[in-house]
């Protein structure tokens, strides 16, 4: 008998990452509402196309769809930190070679990275390093 192969969770499109995130910060919403979401901070989306993303979405797994109501309601099934540190972890793979230490570097000799950012993430390796 054939081992079914290991189905890793699905990875959000840009898209798809864009419905999750209001999602996540507005709790269950309907198709209308993440919708509104979207039109405000994105020119030129239609109805259809919002409804046709969660749908795929629905398909592949990121999201459940509550029919019991004459509106349904769709709800994120990935979990947030974990969906966004398996984005960070593809973009570090295939952008810095896997390297965390050349993503810092960047980060750091970045002109938009503002000096409370900098703050933070200095605070964060001193705290990493007292922990060792």
């Amino acid at each position: 008998m054939a081992k079914k192969p290991k189905t890793e969770p699905a990875v959000p499109t840009k898209g798809e990452l864009e419905v999750l995130k209001i999602l996540w910060k507005n709790g269950p919403s309907s198709v209308r509402m993440v919708h509104d979401i979207l039109s405000a901070s994105v020119k030129d989306v239609r109805y259809t196309s919002t409804l046709k993303t969660m749908q795929v979405m629905t398909e592949r797994g990121m999201l459940q769809r509550d029919e019991t109501r004459m509106t349904h309601v769709y709800y994120p099934l990935l979990e947030e930190e974990k969906t966004m540190g398996s984005i960070l972890h593809r973009f570090i793979d295939s952008v810095y070679d896997g390297s965390i230490s050349n993503l810092l570097i960047t980060f750091m000799n970045n002109n938009k990275s503002s000096a409370e950012e900098l703050k933070k993430v200095k605070e964060l390796l001193k705290k990493l390093n007292k922990d060792k």
